[in-house]
């Protein structure tokens, strides 16, 4: 579908642009200002913006100082993925491009992404090449994990076991056009027949792996990702998480990534692949432990390895292995 546009003379490619603000109000001018070079000929954006009970004024600032055709302001924090999904009942473009506060587009990456999706009709899901502010590469394409993959990464075994889903993200190369596994949310660019065929991410995911098995759904329902190498995108990364201390303390964000792994392991993989992730959970502290001792560092560095099995086992019980999330 294309829509006349009536400036320009011609037809241009409508583009929903999901916004999820979580007190990031220092981020929102420079946000604006990145977008405000992104709708280039031939692309129209349509921001759709909520904000997840943030405290600093974020939401203010999108209602008020946003071209937002849709705001949603949250009483309390539903997280990533359920925000999302409250805005992509109300898209109605070609696609739907999902971006952090915290990610900057360069002024063609929206029109080249666009593009490119329209030569590639089985393209569902696209990403592009993320870097730091100071230009330094950031992981853009990955692969999905699994109990072994995760234990192997983890561990620091991909050193030495040669598994290619294993591999350090940034070993890949990152300049060249490729499909993929997944792709990471900062910068989502999704097929609106997509989400029509699949919908959006499983609400059961507060923060993290939402992309990872969105993108799974999606090729599963025989669509492509990709990586598009030619344009990029610059990402902060957790400046949301920074701003509270209920998310920014280390073990918080721990118990939200292992959560979120947990019921990812349980969809994907079932009880046995959860067993086995647990099982490998413990193996992977006990090596961790042990690599601790060997630089003769003290029994309680040692001991801190195994934070992983306690948070791990914890939340297994808390989720009912897996099955329900506990926000």
């Amino acid at each position: 579908m294309s829509a006349e546009n009536p400036s320009a003379g011609g037809a241009y490619r409508l583009v929903d642009l999901l916004l999820v603000s979580f007190n990031s109000a220092h981020l929102l001018a420079p946000l604006r200002s990145s977008l405000s070079q992104a709708e280039a000929p031939g692309v129209k954006l349509r921001v759709l913006a909520v904000d997840n009970a943030s405290s600093d004024g974020s939401g203010d600032i999108l209602r008020n100082t946003f071209p937002c055709e849709l705001f949603i302001q949250n009483e309390v924090n539903v997280g990533f993925g359920r925000a999302n999904n409250q805005l992509a009942e109300h898209v109605r473009g070609d696609y739907v491009l999902l971006l952090n506060t915290d990610a900057f587009v360069s002024p063609e990456t929206v029109r080249t992404s666009v593009e490119y999706m329209d030569r590639h009709h089985r393209c569902g899901i696209l990403g592009v090449k993320l870097t730091g502010s100071d230009g330094s590469p950031q992981p853009s394409r990955r692969s999905f994990p699994t109990p072994l993959t995760t234990f192997i990464r983890r561990t620091g075994l991909y050193r030495y076991i040669p598994v290619e889903q294993a591999r350090d993200d940034l070993t890949l190369d990152h300049d060249v056009v490729t499909d993929c596994d997944w792709v990471p949310g900062c910068y989502y660019l999704v097929r609106r027949a997509v989400l029509d065929e699949i919908g959006l991410f499983d609400p059961r995911f507060f923060m993290y792996f939402e992309e990872v098995d969105h993108c799974r759904r999606a090729r599963n329902a025989g669509w492509t990702v990709t990586y598009l190498a030619s344009t990029s995108v610059v990402h902060l990364g957790g400046e949301s998480a920074k701003s509270v201390s209920e998310l920014s303390q280390g073990r918080q964000i721990s118990a939200l990534q292992v959560e979120s792994e947990l019921l990812y392991m349980r969809k994907h993989f079932g009880v046995t692949g959860l067993v086995c992730h647990l099982g490998l959970v413990v193996i992977g502290d006990v090596i961790l432990a042990t690599k601790e001792l060997i630089r003769m560092r003290s029994p309680r560095a040692a001991l801190r390895q195994f934070m992983q099995t306690r948070t791990s086992w914890r939340l297994a019980w808390k989720t009912r292995f897996g099955v329900r999330p506990t926000r």
